[in-house]
């Protein structure tokens, strides 16, 4: 098998991979991360098929602006989940229960609901709402019903989290993509 066909091999498997992590990104998990990673793991081992002196598959700059991007989308999920809890009316405590809960539920929906990628929203979106009811209610701050608006929005911040997050994963799959066909 000559070079040329096995890097398009390469990069036609790493392509199938990414998208599948964007469709992890959906899921509220963390696809964008996964993608670099593989990105990376992929320069670890061109060594053993690259003649000597040849470039890496993925230039270091190519993944240094990957990782940049991907903590916009990280800080742009973050964001939106707590302006969502925060204009309902959710305390730090409700808002970092919704984060936390919101972890969980989806760790839990995956292995609980064997549907793939359901089971993992389902989960991100129960785990938030109960993290940020538990987070209202401790100590007695707040009643259950107080804490339900909270949770309402925390909600709808994590969802408008995770669509504000998709697009930049999309940006890492082009990103990277193009780098791994690159000439």
């Amino acid at each position: 098998m000559s070079i040329d066909t096995l890097a398009i091999g390469i990069g036609l498997a790493y392509t199938l991979f990414a998208l599948l992590c964007v469709l992890l990104v959906v899921a509220g998990l963390p696809g964008t991360w996964l993608m670099i990673l593989a990105a990376i793991i992929v320069d670890c081992v061109d060594r053993m098929w690259l003649p000597p002196g040849s470039p890496l598959t993925f230039h270091p700059v190519t993944i240094v602006v990957a990782i940049v991007v991907g903590l916009v989308g990280e800080l742009l999920e973050f964001a939106m989940s707590a302006v969502g809890a925060q204009r309902f009316g959710a305390t730090k405590r409700g808002m970092l229960g919704a984060m936390i809960g919101g972890v969980a539920g989806a760790l839990a929906g995956t292995a609980l609901i064997w549907i793939p990628i359901l089971g993992t929203i389902v989960g991100a979106l129960v785990g938030t709402a109960a993290g940020a009811v538990i987070g209202e209610t401790w100590r007695g701050q707040k009643s259950m019903k107080e804490a339900t608006q909270p949770a309402i929005g925390a909600v709808i911040g994590r969802v408008l989290g995770t669509l504000a997050k998709l697009p930049v994963a999309v940006i890492v799959l082009a990103i990277l993509v193009v780098a791994v066909f690159r000439p």
